[in-house]
């Protein structure tokens, strides 16, 4: 399975997955004419996308949609987020139960519920035709046994490290979104990511990719070195057991 990550953080989010014959895009966070431009350099046509699954319906995951009616491309979302979804055409909508499942060619797609202030968000669990398993948990302000469970035993992992909370403390940031972000239904801290992965990685060479890093209150390298730290608790070594990467 191939993975490109379009753009991540608060910016807007976009990630591609190809597998086989299909290629399909996790959320549409940025402008339409910027996944188009993003796609090409990479080497993937936007006609090309199978289908687009979207996270929540927070305007840097789905700011990007009017690209499905451009090319007539399924979208696909958990029953609440379509309250919030606009302009996205009636024939593109496929909406699903948070924790069931999706066939769709060259994947089988297990979606999970996760913990954030939208109505009703999901992560993603896609196994590709090579038998590849990526996880895909982006905005949540925890990870819980269901979740841990759902994403265990992947070659691929793609996570928010959103905040340190030492740095979003002393931000300029109003007391309200700091408490947001802080809550169980804002977004995974440093530690909390690392203390995820340290659940699940079992230290066979599974990729990871930390992703949504807020660009005021985060740093690439505080976040990998947060990883790294927990990590080596367990005995595992970058680039031996694992890899990663801060995009």
């Amino acid at each position: 399975m191939k993975v490109d990550i379009l753009a991540s953080g608060s910016g807007g989010n976009c990630i591609a997955l190809r597998s086989g014959e299909t290629t399909i895009l996790v959320d549409a966070g940025v402008a339409k004419t910027k996944i188009e431009k993003r796609l090409l350099e990479v080497g993937i046509r936007p006609d090309n996308i199978r289908a687009i699954f979207i996270t929540h319906a927070h305007s840097d995951h789905v700011k990007g949609l009017p690209l499905a009616n451009k090319y007539k491309i399924p979208v696909y979302a958990a029953e609440g987020e379509w309250k919030d979804i606009q302009g996205v055409d009636d024939d593109l909508q496929r909406s699903f139960r948070a924790g069931s499942d999706i066939n769709l060619n060259d994947y089988f797609i297990e979606s999970f519920k996760t913990h954030h202030d939208a109505m009703d968000p999901v992560g993603y669990v896609v196994h590709g035709h090579d038998g590849e398993k990526c996880s895909i948990c982006l905005d949540t302000g925890h990870v819980d046994q269901e979740m841990l469970t759902a994403m265990e035993f992947s070659n691929i992992y793609i996570i928010e490290a959103n905040h340190e909370p030492a740095m979003l403390e002393f931000s300029n940031y109003p007391n309200y979104l700091k408490a947001r972000i802080l809550s169980n239904v804002g977004h995974l801290s440093n530690e909390q990511t690392a203390e995820a992965l340290s659940k699940l990685l079992q230290g066979v060479g599974e990729q990871i990719y930390l992703t949504h890093l807020s660009s005021k209150n985060n740093l690439p390298e505080l976040a990998k070195m947060t990883v790294q730290r927990v990590l080596a608790k367990k005995g595992y070594k970058l680039n031996q057991n694992f890899k990663l990467e801060v995009v």
